[in-house]
């Protein structure tokens, strides 16, 4: 969809409206799932109900039978390469002799109504032959990549903490289910309409796998309703396309919400065992940590995601002796792959747990330890990356413990300290665990507070060709100047086609701009992850608008252009070089840019239900420069709200294999019942090497809140928990309101 920004001189710096913000409020934004075409047909997917078992036979027969069904196609229909992948093609199209994970697509139709397809899905015969399964990641011995972080070598302190901790697989839970129309072209290619993340990284895996050339594959972005690193992957594009040039009809295929639970990837579920050192006033001396993360059946993105876990693996933390080793492997779960925060976050629970515990065993309070031990500008990282930009990290802290707390809700109730609520003092019961259920009135919850500290790195790392492409173009239309912006970036609700908008006012002075849909037909502009495209595709834009303006030649927009008439420039933008980690030591410069977010959490505990209520979060944020104001508190608001959800509530459930809880009824995820009031403070450090002084913003936030969370339930209850997302039976309290051995852990 090409969108117009209103003409109000709305620059880099200032909030300005969104131009799809009206569509999607009204409900008139066309969404990838809204898509059609006269003569357009329903594909449906075949999907293996084990996570392992080989396959004898599939027989299409039966469903090619039932009137309306159109086409019926297994791995022999494939017409290129049988797999696909985005950092190995280890997947296959459909699958060929064996299923590796319960929901692999087995086989495809295409039907005139969606509910004709689901009767043949279910006519066709599949004869498997299942076999064990492995589900536990400690038992597989296939392993994704294995990155060691080898430095210094004193490994004994005066205090010594030990943890094992564990995060479980969580869901993107975008809205939007995955989606798309594929075209069927004169030429013999095909056009493919999609809600994606990466445009170009599509064509590039469906092309050998269709048989055709790149440029017979082009797409164009739909509307797309979330994504969170689950659309990097591909899911129904090549199966769409495989029908849609089988039958020479436009084919659409929309999955179901139980659907999409199977047919992306998810966040990788990981257990960590961490040992801290450090001297009896808090000064670390050594970490040790092993991080096992479960990839699932097939590679998807995580050799990266193993790379980030180890590299940040200790936190934004001065320490001089570190020994970690991060590993990945393959087993039959389902895969997991890119989810916001790739593999930092489940890192950041694990080394900010054991912050609070070295806090304790020192007799030093949550923020003083991690004050004196905090990176800055100069410090070096465990891989001997010195961090060159600035890093204020013990400013952000006492920023964060200078912020008041929310009022105790009774007078015996001190904000950080224990205790119980008396019904007469509890006030709101809504504003109680449990809510408007009323399952408690206040007689015993007590309140906690607790701090989170999060390091990501921000774009693709570790010596990724990482650039993104952008075409401006300026014109007259009707006397008055007009601007145009082309790229590949997928704006998947993000506001980066404001943003695109806002850097081509400033950068051009002309307030009429439109961004034109993202497609192929202009050069890549990477993924929408790794919060990299406000640095890498607004680096694009201004310097296809410095190249425009350096035509102008002084000249106003308008007199220019009716000079010289229309000016286009096409331009690249890459960011400064970066390479792998060393396999032996993990030792590199590897990342481009880093970035801090803290947080403080405040909660109420019923400890006899197990119920919680987050009472307030406050956190502290820098970003080098705001873009847009209301869009960056969005961007705090929206990761901070996945990692509560992760904290405590949301997981997929994998028993044996199997997805036993694949939908929004069972898979918890916030609402706006559940965010509490947020206070941010937001700091501009500009980082020299990035347009605009920018950092990356949408990540960071998803690291600390979820400790920080963690640690006020455990303030509250005195419990150890070491598991997210902690669960009401992790938590509830014997009768006489004891903790038990077993809870202490």
């Amino acid at each position: 969809m090409t969108q117009t920004a209103d003409a109000t001189r709305q620059g880099v710096g200032e909030s300005a409206r969104r131009p799809d913000a009206a569509l999607k409020v009204t409900g008139e934004f066309a969404y990838a799932s809204d898509l059609w075409l006269d003569g357009t047909v329903w594909g449906a997917t075949l999907r293996s109900p084990h996570p392992s078992a080989w396959i004898r036979s599939i027989d299409v027969g039966p469903a090619l039978k039932i009137a309306g069904v159109l086409a019926a196609l297994t791995h022999e229909d494939v017409p290129g390469e049988k797999f696909y992948g985005l950092e190995r093609r280890d997947q296959p199209v459909l699958a060929i002799d064996q299923v590796r994970y319960q929901g692999e697509p087995v086989a495809l139709v295409a039907a005139d109504h969606p509910e004709t397809a689901a009767r043949a899905l279910a006519a066709i015969v599949v004869d498997y032959e299942v076999r064990p399964a492995v589900t536990d990641p400690r038992e597989s011995t296939e392993i994704v990549r294995y990155q060691p972080v080898r430095r210094g070598d004193t490994f004994e302190a005066e205090v010594v903490v030990t943890g094992e901790y564990e995060v479980g697989m969580q869901d993107q839970a975008f809205l939007g289910p995955e989606s798309g129309l594929a075209v069927p072209a004169e030429d013999g290619g095909v056009d493919l309409y999609i809600a994606t993340q990466w445009l170009h990284v599509d064509r590039d895996q469906l092309a050998p796998c269709l048989g055709l050339p790149p440029e017979k594959v082009r797409l164009t972005l739909s509307g797309v309703g979330g994504a969170f690193g689950a659309r990097e992957d591909l899911s129904m594009q090549v199966h769409a396309c495989m029908l849609a040039l089988r039958l020479n009809r436009p084919v659409k295929i929309v999955y179901g919400r139980r659907e999409s639970f199977f047919g992306h990837v998810h966040r990788h579920p990981a257990r960590m065992r961490y040992e801290h050192g450090a001297t009896r006033d808090g000064q670390l001396v050594y970490v040790k940590a092993d991080l096992l993360l479960d990839g699932g059946a097939y590679c998807s993105s995580s050799p990266a995601v193993v790379g980030n876990a180890a590299s940040l693996g200790v936190g934004p933390y001065e320490v001089p002796n570190v020994r970690v080793d991060a590993t990945g492997v393959y087993t039959n779960n389902p895969p997991c792959g890119a989810m916001r925060g790739f593999g930092a976050v489940q890192a950041c629970f694990a080394y900010e747990s054991q912050m609070d515990r070295l806090a304790a065993a020192c007799g030093l309070s949550p923020v003083e330890i991690r004050l004196r031990n905090a990176v800055s500008q100069g410090s070096a990282l465990i891989t001997g990356q010195v961090i060159d930009s600035p890093a204020p990290l013990a400013d952000m802290l006492r920023d964060l413990a200078a912020m008041p707390l929310p009022a105790a809700p009774a007078g015996d109730l001190t904000a950080g300290v224990a205790g119980d609520l008396t019904e007469g003092a509890a006030g709101d019961l809504r504003a109680l665990p449990g809510g408007v259920s009323q399952t408690t009135h206040g007689e015993s919850v007590r309140r906690g507070v607790g701090y989170g500290v999060g390091i990501k790195n921000i774009c693709f790392s570790e010596g990724f060709d990482d650039y993104s492409t952008a075409r401006v173009r300026a014109e007259l239309i009707g006397g008055e100047p007009h601007v145009t912006v082309h790229t590949a970036a997928a704006e998947v609700g993000q506001g980066l086609v404001t943003i695109q908008a806002q850097i081509a006012r400033t950068e051009l002075g002309v307030d009429d701009v439109t961004v034109a849909a993202a497609d192929t037909a202009v050069g890549s502009a990477g993924s929408s992850s790794a919060s990299r495209q406000s640095y890498m595709t607004g680096g694009a834009v201004r310097a296809a608008c410095a190249a425009v303006r350096e035509r102008f030649k002084g000249l106003p927009a308008r007199e220019a252009l009716a000079a010289f008439g229309p000016i286009e420039e096409t331009r690249e933008y890459r960011h400064r070089p970066t390479r792998p980690l060393d396999p032996r030591t993990g030792q590199g410069d590897s990342h481009t840019q880093l970035a801090l977010c803290v947080h403080r959490a405040v909660v109420d505990v019923d400890v006899e239900l197990g119920l919680i209520k987050v009472v307030e979060l406050a956190a502290v944020q820098d970003v080098g420069r705001i873009l847009n104001p209301q869009a960056l508190e969005g961007q705090i608001h929206g990761g901070t709200a996945q990692g509560l959800g992760l904290a405590l509530m949301e997981e997929v459930q994998v028993r044996d294999g199997k997805v036993v809880n694949p939908s929004f009824t069972d898979y918890l995820i916030p609402t706006m019942l559940d965010m509490p009031p947020m206070t941010l403070k937001i700091l501009e450090n500009p980082d020299p090497a990035a347009p605009y002084g920018l950092r990356g913003a949408g990540e960071p936030p998803t690291l600390s809140s979820t400790p920080a969370i963690v640690a006020a339930v455990r303030a509250a209850t005195g419990l150890e928990l070491t598991r997210v997302p902690v669960r009401p039976e992790d938590i509830a309290l014997s009768s006489d309101g004891e903790v038990s051995d077993e809870q202490r852990g």
